[in-house]
């Protein structure tokens, strides 16, 4: 007998329901009788914050974020980071990471794609299976979320994603696939929303049928933060564990349950199964040290962030004036040039070790004397926070009443508070706040102070109200949709005269989350000659860098975007400062795509997404020529938001109404929908330039076993023809011929990714398996291949064949999911 079975034969059934809770925000309680210590999570992906709030905590490496991982193309260094990450999750305690985020890139407006890895699914897959062996290769449970049809954060929590069976097999439940068969994930998180009506979490057909009885998963399925609404439901549909704690729906409710014949106790047996399976694997069945949390800033983490930051980035445009020569004198302008914009928001955010910013890189890789700067317009969302120490006192009601009942100090005007505040002595559900400090401006005139809160707020400026979130409090996009929008009031005051700020909060009644927090932001307006300043450096300098794009605070969790031009006078700033310069480089942060009308009019433009901490010296790595620009697009860049497959005059397909968002492209999203529609993208998925150039040669297929296992391998001979070292991705795409159902023009079945020394020739076979050539066949529930004549081709990206075969089948196949 096993020793998990023994100890599901010595526990009670109390005891085993205790374990499909949470007992805190982030562990599960210990059942001290048998030994059994505590299962501690933290959240992910692109770092290990702990068990912190979602501001300050200890501090921890930040590592580029999914869709920078994406765009590398490199399963080899995902898996490497994915090492990396499990030796953050170790310093925090911890024995799973909530990662990785696999959702699909349908929209280019999601405010989450900067977490997840692609529109593809297959490139998608491929990375979550080498992340998820990266990690659990040194012990820590990978946890692939959100499973599944959560590619929106509009109302995400009771949204229903009605997505046909052959789209969900086709495309969004592969990387979810690939990292159970292939990397044998140990957590999969179900998502907040509903899939064809019925919650995530309530799901048997995805948590049951497919996740276990298909494909073999045999760990843990737990719910997303307050994700899960009933208890005998979750528990017989497949859900192992409601998180966080304390219980709102199992505990005594579960017991009642089984007492009243809805859930049969072998159920019970069975989630607990899984809970102690992970609890074995990752070694928390006998970890009873006292939980401890560290910054652990390792230099090799360092070097590793640096590296694959810059391996993420992509090379849109190059005129020839990249990589930057060492005598040239540069203008460094744009709101994200001193700014290090290293993450996006919601969840995935953390306390960083440091942050590099552009100005930074640019300032130890060059020195400060050959470099301008001006910010010529800013980009932000919100007023800028407030960076002052506050005196805060806590109230356990929610009117500020009476003596305050614990008092404590913060560095800025904001907060999120979770599970125990104020050291305890207030319910997180039920108090209040009043926060003292002060604001010295630099400038005279008219200020902007913004607050937004997932609570009431106020925040009075020498004693005068000035901005109210209290009195009229309106549900918004913040704070996970939690929040209400930025409330704005302004107020004169003197350079250098401090000015007293007085921030008040309390709790209100939540909807799904339950979330207390409130940010508050002031600044004086940019003034209107910020612009011609920067013209005027530019116009001075041999070559322009102009930093824009977006930042955490627009590319977030719990809020899409209205749109994919870049916010505030961005586009006005490039193309002036193009006027200016015809050797501007534009440097991209975002976490997507954006509409680019000044491209014909710069010399070159780099996609640098949100590389983690080393942002600045990674950047200024690529473009000085110290590392290549390794990144290929993982997902189509259009010309505008209206090109997208997910855009539509009918709000049913987004952002959805009525409860209800169809998937009614199908299959057909991404360079698929591009294609079907013969609309031309700016830039292609899979494209990037290089700092060296390519050829390809001795294409060859070998598909003696096409007809027999539906397998064919196809080799092909890259020669790096440039002066220097460089990468290439290899892409190969499947095209089906006259199939019997609509099918996509193409699809990306395989890939690989080169780095070549000048002069260097490399031979490489990429295998297809009989899943590349199938469509999901609905009224047969298999995976099918008809015969006829299939299309392989290699390419740069998925407009650019360098190669092409045919091959031909004579019968039909079928495969069971």
């Amino acid at each position: 007998m096993s020793r998990i079975d023994t100890l599901l034969d010595q526990m009670t059934l109390a005891e085993q329901v205790s374990l499909l809770s949470g007992e805190d925000f982030w562990s599960l309680p210990a059942i001290e009788r048998l030994g059994i210590g505590k299962l501690r999570v933290t959240d992910g992906p692109n770092g290990a914050r702990g068990g912190g709030s979602l501001i300050g905590g200890v501090k921890s490496a930040s590592f580029p974020v999914g869709i920078a991982l994406g765009a590398t193309w490199n399963v080899d260094l995902v898996e490497q980071i994915g090492k990396a990450l499990a030796e953050e999750t170790k310093s925090k305690g911890a024995h799973m990471l909530l990662a990785p985020t696999v959702n699909i890139h349908r929209s280019v407006t999601n405010g989450r794609n900067f977490e997840c890895y692609s529109e593809d699914p297959v490139l998608g897959g491929q990375l979550a299976a080498a992340y998820v062996t990266g990690l659990q290769g040194q012990g820590i449970a990978a946890t692939i979320k959100h499973f599944a049809g959560n590619e929106s954060e509009i109302e995400r929590t009771t949204m229903s994603s009605k997505i046909d069976e052959r789209t969900l097999r086709e495309v969004y439940l592969i990387p979810f696939e690939y990292a159970v068969k292939k990397a044998g994930t140990w957590g999969v998180m179900t998502a907040y929303n509903r899939v064809n009506g019925t919650f995530a979490s309530e799901h048997k057909w995805l948590m049951t049928d497919v996740l276990r009885q298909q494909w073999g998963f045999d760990g843990v399925v737990m719910s997303d933060w307050f994700g899960s609404h009933s208890t005998a439901e979750t528990v017989n549909a497949g859900l192992d564990l409601e998180m966080p704690g304390p219980t709102r729906d199992r505990g005594e409710k579960l017991l009642a349950a089984v007492d009243a014949g809805e859930v049969a106790p072998e159920t019970i047996r069975e989630r607990a199964r899984a809970i102690l399976t992970v609890m074995e694997r990752t070694g928390a069945l006998d970890d009873h040290r006292e939980h401890k949390e560290t910054a652990d800033d390792r230099p090799e983490h360092r070097a590793l962030i640096r590296k694959a930051g810059a391996e993420a980035m992509v090379l849109l445009k190059n005129d020839g004036i990249l990589p930057l020569s060492g005598d040239q004198k540069i203008a460094v302008i744009g709101p994200n040039a001193k700014a290090a914009q290293i993450m996006g928001g919601g969840s995935a955010q953390l306390n960083p070790h440091y942050r590099v910013s552009p100005w930074e890189g640019s300032v130890a890789a060059r020195g400060e004397g050959v470099l301008t700067y001006a910010i010529g317009c800013t980009n932000t969302r919100f007023e800028p926070l407030l960076e002052t120490p506050f005196q805060v006192a806590y109230f356990d009601n929610d009117t500020l009443s009476g003596e305050p009942v614990h008092t404590a100090t913060q560095d800025e005007a904001q907060a999120f508070w979770i599970g125990r505040i104020a050291n305890g002595k207030v319910a997180p559900n039920h108090f209040s706040a009043r926060l003292t400090g002060q604001f010295v401006p630099t400038t005279s005139g008219i200020h902007r102070v913004g607050v937004f809160s997932a609570g009431y707020s106020r925040v009075y400026v020498n004693g005068k109200l000035v901005s109210d979130a209290w009195t009229h409090w309106n549900k918004g996009r913040t704070f996970f949709e939690d929040g209400c929008d930025e409330v704005i009031g302004e107020v004169d005051l003197v350079a250098g005269q401090p000015a007293d700020i007085t921030i008040e909060f309390a709790t209100k009644a939540h909807s799904t989350l339950g979330i207390a927090a409130f940010r508050m932001g002031i600044s004086a307006p940019l003034g209107g000659t910020a612009i011609e300043e920067a013209v005027a450096i530019a116009r001075d300098a041999d070559v322009a860098l102009v930093f824009v794009g977006r930042n955490g605070e627009w590319d977030t969790e719990g809020s899409d975007l209205e749109s994919i031009t870049l916010p505030g006078r961005q586009d006005e700033l490039v193309a002036a400062v193009a006027a200016a310069n015809p050797n501007t480089v534009v440097v991209l942060q975002t976490g997507g795509p954006v509409e680019m009308p000044w491209l014909d009019a710069v010399a070159g433009v780099v996609q640098a997404w949100y590389p983690g901490q080393e942002a600045g010296n990674a950047i200024a790595d690529v473009l000085l020529g110290l590392a290549e620009p390794g990144g290929r697009l993982p997902q189509s860049f259009p010309v505008k938001w209206s090109d997208n497959p997910a855009h539509s005059q009918d709000p049913k397909v987004y952002p959805g109404q009525d409860g209800e968002v169809e998937y009614r492209e199908g299959v057909f999203i991404g360079y698929r929908h591009y294609d079907r529609h013969v609309i031309a993208p700016l830039f292609p998925f899979g494209f990037g330039l290089s700092y060296s150039t390519f050829a390809f040669s001795d294409f060859s297929i070998d598909d003696t076993a096409f007809e027999t296992e539906g397998s064919v391998d196809v080799s092909v001979t890259v020669t790096n023809t440039g002066p220097r070292a460089g990468s290439t991705v290899i892409q190969l795409y499947v095209h089906p011929e006259a199939p019997p159902v609509e099918r996509p023009e193409k699809e990306l079945k395989g890939f690989a990714k080169l780095g070549l020394a000048p002069g260097e020739s490399r031979t490489v076979t990429l295998s297809l398996d009989a899943r590349a050539f199938a469509y999901f066949e609905m009224s047969r529930g298999a995976w099918a291949i008809t015969p006829g004549n299939y299309r392989v081709s290699i390419g740069t990206d998925a407009q650019s064949s360098v190669a092409e075969g045919k091959i031909t089948r004579q019968t039909a196949l079928e495969r069971r999911p």
